[in-house]
């Protein structure tokens, strides 16, 4: 897992290892700092010999100021280095998710993705601050302070060491309470991120239905749920500052007492034992040592939390497309017909019943085919396994008679455009909307693609025209508007099979009538395939295929299921007020 969370250092790698340079630089002047206090106090001010103070003073300050300014040195690489590696992660991870499929996309959840985008990157770019500034730090100084402490009084020294197995022993408890409480908080994150956004994307139907009190509520029992399971870790995690306190002081009264003896005992001679300059080295080597026993802590804890977030990212970066290019895929499509040959699909192998029951269909190139059937029949997961945005679980689906699977996954989609059931519009122009379809479309095309589309009149309303400016989400303009700007859109890639899921729901008959009569005259040799609800969007269509349950329940023209076709028949005279029954 290190290693690959690594690989996203790349052109901060000089920063990172600049930053621990620097941290040993100002550590060695800070192990060097109390020894020329000792010789300050014995040599200069105890003997009141003011030469030796002043030279002693002069090397304590260029010391101190070199300390000063590779720590700020430090501090500065340790910003970049850790925001870089943040952004590289953000940039790895986002690039890794374009290449999911489907299926890699429902495994996680929208909300899950967006928590470890966010939250767990901004958690392991503070822990990796930490861990190449003060986990560089702390160990060096510990090390560095013990060896000059030694080097004044071996005896009191190992007080010191006597510290280190309690401190060991504390934080090994902790950390192994803690991080599975950290594990199951981002787990939460996920979940009230999901609240957050579907109180969003829904906020109309929430105040339409006045259920404002409702999503509060939801809300508020996550929220709740998170702040127990935090006030839990931290309660764990506090006993850490207690316990580092507690060694911290110990140590302190322990090394005064001994000290001050051997003081007393010697009469102030280091020859003899213990100088008072000694002395008050060895207190700030003792300082420096539980400082940074205390800052190894905090690294530590940071170390906790960062570790579930570090797992979940890592997560996404391996993770495999379900979905790849065979090893020599085919580039062209030949034309747009298709086949369906004994296809049976599942968007899960726990699902015990198939979404897509043994399905077996030929479609002509250039055809139009209509597709009904009632909610949940699987209509829209018959025409996503024609541009490979599933594989089949059995059975294969050909394009231009070769299976989707030998082609070129980007090759195959170019040539399959399609008009999904939940339209989306991206904030921008119309025009850089449209571009999606084609980036080189120029204004003639676009202007032709809006007007196959019947978008062009409404448009060429705005006061901007095509410059106008769409919201995020197309919240600015009506659902039908939406609906014809991604038909335009999709008929800006030249497709040879278009594919409308549900795409004119919005549109009044007469301008679905409009949409389609264009479709028939001016891109004939495109295979177009129409899911509708009503009878009146595919009654013209070569082949209307009635889905129920997964299987293909009946396959003819309009006038062929209306003789033969209970389902057709039922949906038609319906829709029709029985005029049909009349006719």
């Amino acid at each position: 897992m290190i290693k690959k969370l690594m690989e996203s250092i790349r052109q901060y790698k000089k920063a990172s290892i600049l930053a621990p340079i620097l941290v040993l630089v100002e550590v060695a002047m800070e192990i060097i700092i109390p020894l020329v206090m000792a010789e300050l106090i014995d040599k200069g001010i105890d003997q009141g010999h003011m030469p030796s103070v002043i030279k002693f003073g002069i090397i304590l300050l260029v010391a101190a100021m070199i300390s000063l300014l590779f720590g700020a040195l430090a501090g500065k690489y340790a910003a970049i280095a850790s925001s870089g590696f943040a952004r590289n992660l953000r940039h790895d991870m986002y690039y890794k998710i374009q290449e999911y499929s489907f299926a890699n996309i429902d495994k996680f959840s929208t909300a899950s993705i967006v928590t470890r985008l966010t939250t767990d990157v901004t958690n392991l770019q503070m822990a990796y601050q930490m861990i190449i500034r003060m986990a560089v730090r702390c160990p060096f100084m510990l090390i560095f302070a013990l060896v000059a402490s030694f080097g004044i009084d071996a005896n009191l020294s190992f007080v010191f060491l006597a510290a280190i197995p309690i401190l060991g022993f504390g934080l090994l408890f902790i950390a192994n309470h803690v991080h599975p409480i950290f594990e199951r908080v981002f787990r939460t994150y996920d979940k009230l991120n999901r609240v957050v956004q579907e109180n969003l994307r829904g906020i109309r139907v929430v105040k339409s239905f006045t259920r404002e009190d409702h999503e509060i509520e939801k809300f508020e029992n996550i929220s709740q749920t998170i702040y127990k399971d935090f006030s839990k870790a931290e309660k764990t995690l506090a006993f850490n500052m207690p316990l580092m306190q507690f060694s911290m002081y110990a140590c302190m009264l322990i090394v005064s007492w001994l000290g001050a003896r051997a003081i007393v005992a010697c009469g102030g001679d280091a020859a003899l034992g213990l100088s008072t300059g000694e002395f008050m080295s060895l207190i700030t080597y003792a300082t420096q040592i539980l400082m940074s026993l205390m800052a190894v802590s905090m690294v530590f804890v940071m170390i906790i939390i960062s570790r579930a977030s570090a797992e979940r990212i890592h997560e996404i970066l391996v993770e495999e497309s379900t979905l790849h290019n065979c090893e020599n895929p085919v580039h062209e499509v030949k034309d747009g017909s298709i086949s369906f040959e004994n296809v049976t699909f599942s968007y899960s192998e726990k699902n015990e019943k198939p979404v897509l029951d043994h399905i077996n269909l030929k479609i002509l190139s250039g055809q139009t085919i209509g597709i009904l059937g009632g909610t949940g029949s699987s209509k829209s997961s018959l025409v996503q396994l024609i541009p490979r945005l599933y594989d089949v679980t059995e059975g294969r689906v050909t394009v231009g008679g070769v299976d989707v699977r030998e082609y070129d996954i980007e090759s195959l989609r170019n040539q399959v455009a399609m008009v999904l059931q939940k339209n989306e519009l991206f904030s921008g122009t119309i025009k850089e909307n449209l571009r999606w379809g084609n980036e080189n479309a120029t204004d003639k095309e676009i202007l032709h693609a809006c007007q196959l589309a019947c978008a062009d009149e409404f448009v060429s309303s705005f006061p901007q025209g095509y410059d106008t400016y769409i919201e995020q989400g197309g919240t600015n303009v009506s659902g039908g508007q939406k609906q014809r700007l991604c038909i335009a859109r999709a008929l800006l890639k030249k497709p040879k099979i278009l594919i409308l899921d549900d795409s004119t729901s919005a549109v009044d008959t007469k301008t679905d009538a409009l949409i389609r009569k264009a479709f028939r005259d001016e891109i004939p040799d495109t295979t177009k395939i129409i899911i509708a609800q009503r009878v009146s969007s595919v009654q013209d269509a070569d082949q209307i295929l009635v889905m129920d349950d997964g299987k293909l329940a009946a396959c003819g023209t309009h006038e062929e299921l209306l003789q033969s076709c209970k389902i057709y028949q039922e949906v038609y005279y319906s829709q029709n007020k029985g005029g049909a029954q009349n006719e």
